[in-house]
C-alpha cells in the first residue's frame, strides 16, 4: 500500500511529493493531463516560497531561469507616482522571481523523478475516494482501464475544480467579481528591464512583468463592454491607449482574458484527506498569490503527514493547520480585492486624488516597507 497518494500534478502536487520522497514516505501522483501543461498563467514565485524550494534543492535552478524583480514603480498619467523596492523583505531572496509556469512545473516532476521515476501516473482521472477511518481507496481511470489506489493518506491538489473536493462534498464559499483582465506575453521594447511597472490610469490598471528571453506580460482590467474574442491586437491598443507604451501584437506568444472570483473551502482536512492549493482556496491572479499558497500549504502540512503515518494522533494540529491556512488565503483574498480596486476606472478627479495619496504613502519608508512586504507575502 502506497503511503500517499497526491491527485493533481501541478506545481503545488509535484512540490508536496517531491518534500515527501525526500522523507522516504512512497507516494503516488495521479495527474489528469496526459502531457506537461504549456500554457502559463503563474509566473511570480515571492521569497517565502523560494524559501520552501529551497527545501526540494530547486531554488537556484529556478533562480538561474528567472527574471528578478528587485524593484516595482507605479506610474499615471505619463508620470512616477510611486517606487517600491523589494530589497528588505528577504535576506536570501529580496525579489519576486518572474518564470513562466510551464518552466517551474518542468523544474518540479524533473526534482520528482530524480527522487522516484515511477512516482507520477499521468492521463488519470479520479472517479471515486472511499476512507474506512484506517487508510483511503481511490478509483481511477487510466487508458489501460480502471483500477483502485490504496493508500494510507490522500492530498488534493487539484485545482479550482478540484474532483476530490466535490466527491468529499466539501463546501465553498464563492464570491464573484466584477473585474475580468487580458494578459498576453510580448517581446519587451520598454526600458523597464527587470521592474515590474504598473499603471494607474483613469481608465483602468495596466501591469506589465519582465519574463525571460527578453519577454514582457502585460495584463489590462477590460472595459466593462469588452470585445467578446479579444486578440493580441487589441491588447496592445488598450496598452498604447493607456499608457502610450508601443506593443508589437505580432509577437504575442501567449494570450488569456479571466475574470475573478474567490473560493474558500469550508475545511482543509476531511477523514484521511487534505485539501492544498486551488482545490482548498482560489484567489485572485491579481497579486500573484495562489501558488504560492498551495506552496507554503504544503509546507505546512508535510510534517503533519508523516506523523500521520506514525500514527501520532494530531487531531489538534490538523485543526491549527486548517485554521492557519484558511486564514492565509482570506488574508491573500483581501488583498487581491486591495489590488483589484485600485485598478478600476475612476473619474478623473478621483483618479489624481487617489494617485497623489499613493504617492504620498510610498513616500513614507514605514508605510512603503510594509506594502513592499504585503505584495511578497512576508
Amino acid at each position: 500500500m502506497i503511503d500517499v497518494v497526491v491527485v493533481g500534478g501541478g506545481p503545488v502536487g509535484l512540490y508536496l511529493a517531491a518534500l515527501l520522497l525526500q522523507h522516504g514516505v512512497s507516494v503516488r501522483i495521479l495527474e489528469q493531463r496526459a502531457e506537461p501543461n504549456t500554457h502559463s498563467r503563474a509566473i511570480g514565485i515571492h521569497p517565502p516560497s523560494l524559501e520552501a524550494l529551497d527545501g526540494i534543492g530547486v531554488a537556484a535552478a529556478l533562480a538561474s531561469e528567472g527574471v528578478q524583480i528587485r524593484r516595482g514603480v507605479a506610474f499615471g498619467g505619463g508620470v512616477e507616482v510611486a517606487g517600491m523596492s523589494f530589497r528588505a523583505v528577504s535576506r536570501r531572496y529580496p525579489f519576486v522571481l518572474s518564470v513562466p509556469q510551464a518552466r517551474t512545473e518542468a523544474v518540479l516532476e524533473r526534482r520528482v523523478r530524480e527522487l522516484d521515476g515511477e512516482s507520477m501516473l499521468r492521463g488519470a482521472t479520479v472517479t471515486g475516494l472511499h476512507d474506512d477511518g484506517a487508510r483511503v481507496a481511490l478509483d481511477v481511470v487510466t487508458g489501460d482501464g480502471e483500477s483502485r489506489i490504496h493508500a494510507s493518506l490522500a492530498v488534493a491538489a487539484d485545482g479550482v475544480r478540484s474532483t476530490v473536493r466535490q466527491l468529499l462534498g466539501i463546501p465553498v464559499r464563492l464570491k464573484d467579481y466584477p473585474d475580468s483582465y487580458l494578459m498576453g506575453d510580448f517581446a519587451d521594447s520598454t526600458a523597464f528591464g527587470p521592474d515590474a511597472a504598473l499603471f494607474l490610469e483613469a481608465a483602468g490598471i495596466v501591469e506589465s512583468f519582465p519574463l525571460p528571453g527578453r519577454v514582457r506580460r502585460w495584463v489590462a482590467r477590460m472595459p466593462a463592454a469588452g470585445e467578446d474574442a479579444p486578440t493580441a491586437r487589441s491588447l496592445a491598443g488598450i496598452v498604447h491607449d493607456r499608457t502610450g507604451v508601443a506593443v508589437d501584437p505580432g509577437t504575442n506568444s501567449m494570450l488569456s482574458s479571466f475574470g475573478v472570483r474567490s473560493r474558500l473551502a469550508k475545511r482543509m482536512i476531511h477523514g484521511r484527506t487534505a485539501l492544498i492549493g486551488d482545490a482548498a482556496h482560489e484567489i485572485s491572479p491579481i497579486g500573484g498569490q495562489g501558488m504560492n499558497l498551495g506552496w507554503l500549504d504544503a509546507a505546512e502540512l508535510v510534517p503533519l503527514l508523516l506523523g500521520r503515518l506514525a500514527h501520532a494522533e494530531l487531531k489538534a494540529e490538523l485543526q491549527c493547520f486548517e485554521r492557519h491556512r484558511l486564514q492565509a488565503a482570506a488574508r491573500a483574498a483581501r488583498q487581491s480585492e486591495i489590488n483589484m480596486a485600485l485598478g478600476r476606472p475612476l473619474p478623473l478627479p478621483l483618479w489624481r486624488a487617489r494617485n497623489r495619496l499613493i504617492g504620498y504613502a510610498a513616500s513614507a519608508p514605514a508605510i512603503n516597507s510594509r506594502v513592499a512586504a504585503r505584495f511578497t507575502m512576508h
